[in-house]
């Protein structure tokens, strides 16, 4: 693995030759990442191209801390900008997508809101359930909110499997919705762990999983039961990495040959420098490179 790491004076002459070639995928020259996609020495185009962010929390509220929530809402229309000059194939957003409202009412108009931003997006989107997209909702009014079908589901494209999982159940086994849960408290249910069992023998796909909770660490964060979710991954032979948010500080792990990607909150800090998304590119090989923008990291495997 390497992280990229860039001084200012070879950021700006990557930068230079990155708009010469591909002026098209840039609105915004000081934006971090794009320069990172063309330092790498491979320049291989991706096979799939995927956005990815997380932690959005917008609500219509002030700052609390370090969370600015209604700057969010300007923070992904950055990142779908940048997405669709990019050619991604499609986005994934990691989980919560908005925060605590006042009331049920204004948890579902703060969704409308914000999945109205993230639908000019011309391509398929998919939300990861994460605690706070539940808080008040039930799921069935979050996925119909924003258009989508079910809370976990595999699908093919550019020869690769991708994996949406909702962790968002209680030990016990219920799903999360109206304030019936601890946000400390996660877990993939029994009936996903077979499906996710099941569905991984039958690709022959190379696959990457999106999740909101962590797969690599102890509870808070983590999943309570992900030791039994790791074992099947790497039992599979398949999985190449798994992209996660929830701990918003960002973080990576390599355990047993998965690479595990928290990605950094988007919702942290005011102003657009302390945006954060990416651009996950899937390489022939098997290989995966990542272009972090503004706060968010590059990495390349």
């Amino acid at each position: 693995m390497e992280t990229a790491r860039h001084d200012s004076r070879s950021r700006v002459v990557s930068r230079r030759g990155f708009l010469r070639q591909t002026s098209r995928l840039l609105a915004a020259p000081a934006l971090a990442g794009a320069a990172s996609l063309a330092a790498q020495p491979d320049r291989v185009d991706p096979a799939l191209r995927i956005g990815v962010l997380t932690d959005v929390h917008y609500a219509d509220a002030p700052p609390a801390g370090t969370r600015y929530y209604r700057e969010s809402e300007t923070k992904l229309a950055e990142a779908v900008e940048q997405f669709v000059r990019s050619k991604a194939h499609c986005v994934v957003e990691l989980g919560d997508l908005i925060d605590t409202g006042a009331s049920l009412d204004a948890e579902k108009e703060h969704l409308r809101r914000i999945a109205k931003t993230l639908a000019r997006f011309p391509g398929p989107r998919h939300c990861v359930l994460g605690n706070h997209c539940v808080y008040r909702l039930a799921k069935p009014e979050f996925l119909e909110i924003v258009g989508q079908n079910a809370s976990y589901y595999s699908f093919d494209v550019g020869g690769w499997h991708l994996v949406v999982l909702d962790a968002c159940f209680r030990r016990d086994g219920q799903a999360y919705g109206r304030k019936n849960f601890s946000w400390t408290e996660a877990m993939l249910p029994p009936d996903e762990i077979e499906w996710l069992r099941a569905d991984l023998a039958r690709t022959p796909h190379k696959t990457i999983l999106f999740v909101h909770q962590r797969l690599d660490v102890k509870p808070p964060y983590g999943v309570l039961n992900a030791p039994d979710v790791r074992k099947l991954l790497e039992e599979s032979g398949k999985v190449l990495a798994v992209f996660q948010g929830h701990e918003h500080r960002g973080d990576l792990k390599e355990i047993r040959g998965i690479r595990y990607i928290t990605l950094k909150a988007m919702v942290e800090g005011a102003g657009p420098e302390n945006n954060a998304y990416a651009l996950v590119d899937l390489l022939p090989g098997d290989a995966i490179r990542i272009a972090g923008f503004r706060r968010e990291t590059d990495h390349r495997w």
